[in-house]
C-alpha cells in the first residue's frame, strides 16, 4: 500500500461530481473524499469509516485488513449508489389524463381521434351499455390545456320513431376541407350501415347526418388515411364471416369505390384493418382476428392487387388495433399485446413492418384497456386515446 495513504492523502470529489479511475490506482474512502489505494483500479466517492476508528485494525497487519474492508465496502457502497442515481432512460409517455370525468352516460368504448384546425378533437359512442338503443356518439374538443365537456352530436334516431344503438365513430380531418364524422347505426354489427355528418368550424357545429351508399359503411374503426388524392378507408363486414375490405372516396363522401374482400373469413376471421402507407405503391394492412394474431395484407402496386392475408407475429385477442407512420419514417402499432384478455395495452415500433419492437406498456393492471385510436399532431408528439374499463376514455400524449 502506498505510504501516502498513512499520511492521510485526501482528494475531494466536489459535491454532485462522479470520480474516475486515474493513472492506473485506486481509493479508499474517509469521509467524503478520495484515498488512494494500489489493491484497486477505480476510485470511490463514497463515505466510510476512517480506518482510526476502527481499533482492531490497528498496525501494519490492521492496515492491511482495513484496506480489504474498505474496498468492500466502498464496492458495495458504490453500487447502491450507482443504482439510485444511475441515468434514467427518455421518459416516452409525457402526460396521461381522463378526457371526463363525469358523463351523462355509464358506458363508453371505441374513441377515435384527431388534430383540427383548432386543435385535437375525440369522440367515442356512450350509453347504457355496447348495443343498448341509447348508445349515442359523444365528442369533445381540447383547448391546449383542458378537454371540453362530453357533448352528444348524433343518435340512432330514425324518421319513423324507431330508435338503434350508435357504433364506432371515426373522426378524419381533411386538408383543406371540412371535418369529417364517419359512425354506424343498428341492431348489431352484422346488419349496421354508414352514416357521415361534416363540420366546417372544428366540431363546433355539424352537418345533418347523412346516410352512405348500399354496401358503403365508411371506415369502419381504424382512422382513414389519404393516399394521393384518394382517401382509403379500412372497412369489413360481418354478415358473412368476418371479412375485411377496402373502401374508397375522391371527393369526401359523395362517390365511393370498395374493393373485393381481401380473406375468405374461413383461414382468417378478420375485421377492422388498419392503414400503413409505406409508399404510395406499398400500403400494409393490419387487422383485428379471431386467430390470435393480428393479421396482414399487402399492396405493392397502389391497391390494384393485394397479398394473401397471414398472421404476423403479434398477439391479439380479438380486439382493434390502430397504427401510424410517423415523420422520421417508423411505424408505431398500439395493441392488446396478449392472446387473451384486453391487457396489456401496448405500443411497439418497426422500420420495415415485419419486424416489431415493443416500445412502452400503457396499461398492464386486472381490467380492458382496449379499442385505441393513434395520431402524430404536427409538433411531432403522439396522442393516444383508448377505452378504460368501460369506464371512460384516457388520453396519453407520448414523446416517439
Amino acid at each position: 500500500m502506498r505510504e501516502d495513504i498513512e499520511q492521510n492523502e485526501r482528494v475531494v470529489v466536489p459535491p454532485g461530481s462522479s470520480p474516475s479511475p486515474f493513472n492506473g490506482e485506486r481509493a479508499g474512502v474517509r469521509g467524503g473524499t478520495v484515498v488512494w489505494c494500489s489493491q484497486w483500479r477505480m476510485c470511490f466517492g463514497l463515505i466510510t469509516p476512517h480506518p482510526q476508528s476502527l481499533s482492531p485494525l490497528r498496525g501494519e497487519g490492521g492496515r492491511r485488513r482495513w484496506d480489504r474492508v474498505a474496498a468492500w465496502l466502498c464496492l458495495v457502497l458504490l453500487l447502491a449508489a450507482g443504482c439510485a442515481t444511475a441515468p434514467r432512460p427518455p421518459q416516452i409517455v409525457k402526460h396521461s389524463e381522463f378526457i371526463y370525468d363525469r358523463a351523462p352516460f355509464p358506458s363508453c368504448h371505441a374513441s377515435t381521434l384527431v388534430e383540427t384546425k383548432s386543435g385535437l378533437m375525440a369522440a367515442w359512442f356512450g350509453g347504457t351499455d355496447e348495443g343498448h338503443p341509447d348508445v349515442t356518439i359523444w365528442i369533445a374538443r381540447h383547448d391546449g390545456k383542458n378537454w371540453s365537456a362530453p357533448m352528444e352530436v348524433a343518435t340512432g334516431v330514425q324518421a319513423d320513431g324507431s330508435r338503434f344503438p350508435c357504433w364506432n365513430p371515426v373522426l378524419f380531418q381533411s386538408p383543406q376541407g371540412p371535418l369529417l364524422l364517419f359512425y354506424k347505426v343498428g341492431p348489431n354489427p352484422s346488419q349496421w350501415w354508414g352514416m357521415l355528418m361534416k363540420s366546417e368550424d372544428a366540431g363546433q357545429t355539424w352537418s345533418k347526418p347523412g346516410r352512405l351508399p348500399e354496401n358503403i359503411l365508411g371506415p369502419v374503426r381504424a382512422k382513414p388515411v389519404l393516399i394521393g388524392d384518394t382517401l382509403w378507408c379500412g372497412s369489413s363486414s360481418e354478415h358473412d364471416g368476418w371479412r375485411v375490405h377496402l373502401e374508397f372516396t375522391r371527393d369526401l363522401g359523395a362517390t365511393w369505390t370498395r374493393s373485393a374482400a381481401l380473406n375468405d373469413g374461413r383461414e382468417f376471421s378478420a375485421i377492422q384493418p388498419t392503414i400503413l402507407p409505406w409508399s404510395p405503391q406499398r400500403i400494409q394492412l393490419l387487422c383485428r382476428s379471431r386467430q390470435g394474431k393480428v393479421t396482414e395484407c399487402w399492396t405493392r402496386d397502389g391497391g390494384k392487387t393485394f397479398s394473401p392475408m397471414r398472421a404476423t407475429a403479434l398477439p391479439n385477442p380479438s380486439t382493434g388495433v390502430d397504427s401510424i407512420i410517423l415523420k422520421d419514417g417508423r411505424a408505431l402499432i398500439i395493441f392488446n399485446n396478449t392472446p387473451r384478455g384486453r391487457t396489456p395495452l401496448s405500443i411497439a415500433s418497426s422500420r420495415d413492418g415485419a419486424n416489431w419492437t415493443n416500445v412502452v406498456t400503457l396499461e398492464n393492471e386486472p381490467g380492458e384497456y382496449s379499442y385505441p385510436a393513434m395520431i402524430q399532431t404536427r409538433d411531432g408528439r403522439v396522442h393516444v386515446t383508448y377505452t378504460w374499463k368501460r369506464q371512460r376514455i384516457k388520453h396519453v400524449v407520448l414523446e416517439p
